[in-house]
């Protein structure tokens, strides 16, 4: 369910946005919300300034890639022996948890 996922670090843009955004984190969710999200990220060059400018998307959100984030051995590795060994999630009294 989360394989292939982009790394930290890539910029897109979002479907019906205008700025770029860069991708700072991955499968998680939004404090007050029971949905898990792909992706978050904040505003391209800026950074992240404040949790008001952050941005919560799954991957079909994507309009188009302009970078790919940096993919080192251990990068490989987490994509490959985490994200693509998760099963299904949800959350629980806030927290992302493996469905039982």
């Amino acid at each position: 369910m989360y394989k292939d996922l982009m790394p930290i670090g890539s910029i897109v843009r979002l479907k019906g946005g205008e700025r770029r955004v860069m991708i700072c984190g991955r499968v998680l969710c939004r404090s007050g919300e029971e949905r898990i999200y792909d992706y978050t990220a904040c505003p391209y060059p800026q950074g992240i300034i404040g949790s008001d400018e952050m941005y919560f998307f799954d991957r079909d959100a994507i309009e188009e890639v302009f970078f790919i984030g940096f993919q080192d051995p251990e990068e490989l590795h987490f994509r490959k022996d985490v994200l693509n060994q998760l099963g299904e999630l949800t959350v629980v009294d806030g927290k992302i948890v493996a469905k039982q």
